[in-house]
């Protein structure tokens, strides 16, 4: 209306038929007006947008009912000018260039924008609809642009270089040093040192890559949600209870009583191919599961092609002839041939037990069927299944009673307890963002307050598929000593509970807990100063070792005995099941490996391009060959949904799920010589593991855990491979 006004007041004035003293008055007037207008509005926002401010709730936890969808671009863009400002002021002072005024500055120039974001991402993945993945669209590119022009900012650049060529004399701690050091090298590694076009060049490709990654995930979550396979009551034969009660269920939720609807959520899908004896049923699964965004509206076949020689146009910026060459230079791997020496020093080994476990299995399903079969790969999971069964007498779904949710929760986090003393209450004064998600409160021996945890454990289609940890705030200690503790998050897509069961885990899921787990401890026991350097903030071939590490206990009887009691009777798991488990342990090990060198030669080859890739079929092909283990199937291609590497941040790092396993077993064998909850293997690898996250090169922090570099020899020996 104001303005408005002042318009007419214009016309009024050109026309004549307004004095200029007049006419300067009532503008004085108006501009009183519309600024004290826009500082209503503005402060009505800021008491409106709970990202304005500190969170004042218990523990400053995410207040989640009082954000709206409309307060995270706000808050972003907001977020992103007062981080601008803070580096302006950084660029523009007139002291000399310090650790304090410059490195330290820069590090807490973003906590605004962290605040939001640190919401806004784990949303994206656990909570989401169309509206928040076209925020995530809009903002992906302004956040792409603001870390760009941040890194190309030479004046602050400037600073930073000379604070590192000074470093020598300025008697820095370790923690000071490292950040020092991770600062230059990021700014090094994205583009700083870049000059003329290849500046722009750089800045556009960034922006590219960025709008890119967040398409790639999108599609796949977009097009998972897509699927729904009805089948009749003729269609179920060999699945199990619990499987056809959730398709029930799931059909009658969607009104259609009497029928059965199945997805492709993780948890279906394995379920699905482990029992059904269909073998047309399981073809059908297994092609709708691998086909997914490979055509279509949600294809990701030029987006991934895209992807990856986007990324190697910026290796090349940078002197590097593949972006596995550039992007290796920070892990402990380094470079791309010491990848490559890891995946075919483990095909070497585990291909002979592979072959034989494949003639194993072949000669069963014959002997089965009573006729030659072939096994296909959509065969594997059913006969593997039950072959294991036949050999070990148990199935998983012998294991499901005992492995209730909550009594899972008690021992999982029970795990905890007994190693590093640390204690888990329900918070119910704390919001959560979904009915399905519980938050805990975490304490240290002597109860002090260490942070708190999220679970999220079922699937919806506003969840992502897969399981992941995450955090809606870092670990850091201010400059006042203030110990700002984390809060985590554990988010996976487990079986659900039905009319008539709780949520009953299979020994997949039970394992996958343990392994979120592992990432979430550590992140709540970091102790560093420096939210940049906090808990999983280390190289990326280094941070599966505590969430692996966790998973060598589901195969001890001790830690069993704990926890896993029958839902109905509470009796104990039964000693002869415990012994089938850890006998069983071993099967199907070779294929398990090579399975994942699968996936991590995939990676490697899409990151080791020296030119576009035309045909993506062939190109996935020949890339699995090496370790293939079935023909090709038509139709089927798993790198468009190949989240990991295109969206998830382990692009030419998928190899560190294999190079992590070889630490964990080495460092497990640890505790295996002096007894699992081992208090004084625990305490050293509480705090030489999981406090320290990326304060000190993970080499030495193994080193200092272990007393030596790990081998792969306790990993050959816990498969079976080696005696």
């Amino acid at each position: 209306m104001i303005l408005r006004l002042a318009n007419k007041v214009v016309t009024l004035w050109q026309n004549n038929k307004i004095h200029k003293i007049i006419m300067k008055k009532v503008f004085i007037a108006l501009t009183t007006l519309v600024t004290l207008g826009l500082t209503s509005c503005m402060e009505n926002q800021i008491k409106e947008n709970p990202f304005y401010s500190e969170f004042d709730t218990p523990h400053a936890t995410v207040p989640f009912s009082k954000i709206d969808i409309s307060h995270y671009e706000a808050a972003i863009d907001s977020g992103i000018v007062l981080n601008n400002q803070a580096i302006d002021a950084i660029v523009n002072q007139r002291s000399r260039p310090t650790f304090e005024n410059t490195i330290l500055a820069l590090e807490n120039s973003d906590r605004d924008l962290n605040r939001v974001l640190n919401v806004f991402y784990p949303l994206t993945s656990a909570l989401s609809d169309d509206q928040l993945m076209e925020i995530s669209i809009r903002v992906s590119a302004k956040l792409s642009e603001h870390s760009t022009s941040i890194s190309l900012n030479e004046g602050l650049w400037n600073r930073i270089k000379e604070v590192y060529d000074m470093r020598d004399s300025l008697n820095l701690d370790p923690e000071d040093s490292m950040l020092l050091q991770r600062t230059y090298d990021s700014f090094a590694r994205s583009g700083a040192l870049l000059q003329g076009e290849d500046r722009e060049k750089y800045r556009t490709l960034s922006a590219e890559l960025s709008e890119l990654t967040t398409r790639f995930g999108q599609n796949v979550q977009k097009e998972l949600a897509t699927y729904e396979i009805w089948l009749t009551a003729n269609d179920l034969e060999g699945l199990p209870e619990s499987s056809v009660e959730a398709a029930a269920l799931a059909a009658t939720e969607k009104g259609r009583e009497g029928e059965y609807l199945f997805t492709l959520a993780q948890p279906t899908y394995m379920a699905f191919m482990k029992y059904s004896s269909r073998a047309d049923l399981r073809e059908k699964m297994y092609r709708l599961y691998n086909g997914r965004n490979l055509k279509g509206e949600y294809s990701n076949v030029e987006v991934m092609k895209r992807i990856a020689d986007v990324r190697r146009q910026i290796a090349n910026l940078f002197g590097h002839n593949t972006y596995a060459s550039y992007s290796l230079e920070r892990t402990m791997a380094e470079k791309p041939e010491n990848v490559f020496n890891l995946l075919n020093s483990l095909r070497d080994a585990y291909r002979p037990a592979q072959i034989a476990e494949f003639e194993e299995l072949t000669k069963f399903a014959s002997e089965t069927e009573g006729r030659p079969v072939t096994i296909n790969a959509w065969d594997y999971s059913y006969y593997s299944n039950k072959l294991k069964n036949a050999k070990y007498s148990y199935s998983e779904e012998e294991l499901r009673p005992y492995f209730e949710l909550n009594n899972v929760i008690d021992g999982v986090f029970g795990l905890a307890t007994k190693l590093y003393g640390i204690t888990f209450s329900k918070a119910d004064n704390v919001e959560v963002y979904h009915p399905d998600v519980t938050a805990f409160e975490v304490k240290d021996s002597v109860g002090e307050y260490l942070g708190m945890i999220y679970t999220d454990f079922f699937p919806r289609d506003s969840k992502r598929p897969g399981a992941w940890m995450t955090g809606f705030k870092d670990q850091q200690i201010t400059a006042d000593s203030v110990n700002i503790r984390p809060h985590v998050s554990i988010v996976m897509n487990f079986t659900k509970p039905t009319a008539t069961k709780p949520s009953l885990l299979t020994f997949y899921e039970v394992e996958t807990f343990l392994h979120e787990f592992g990432h979430a401890i550590h992140g709540l026991l970091a102790n560093t100063k420096y939210a940049s350097l906090s808990g999983t903030s280390v190289y990326r071939d280094f941070v599966e070792l505590p969430s692996q590490f966790n998973e060598n206990y589901l195969t001890q009887k001790e830690f069993l005995d704990g926890f896993a009691r029958h839902y109905e009777t509470c009796e104990a798991i039964p000693q002869e099941l415990v012994d089938k488990i850890i006998a069983s342990s071993q099967y199907g090990a070779a294929y398990a490996c090579l399975r994942q060198l699968n996936f991590g030669l995939v990676d490697m080859a899409w990151h080791t391009i020296t030119s576009p890739v035309e045909d993506a079929v062939a190109f996935e092909i020949k890339a699995s060959e090496p370790v293939a283990m079935f023909e090709p199937v038509d139709s089927c291609l798993f790198s468009p949904q190949f989240n990991h590497i295109f969206a998830g941040g382990y692009a030419a790092g998928y190899y560190s799920y294999k190079w992590a396993e070889v630490l964990d077993a080495d460092a497990f064998s640890v505790f295996q010589a002096n007894g699992i909850y081992d208090k004084a293997s625990a305490d050293a690898f509480r705090e030489n593991i999981l406090m320290m996250g990326g304060t000190v090169h993970p080499a030495e922090l193994y080193r200092r855990f272990r007393g030596q570099d790990a081998t792969i020899d306790a990993l050959l020996k816990r498969d079976g491979i080696k005696q």
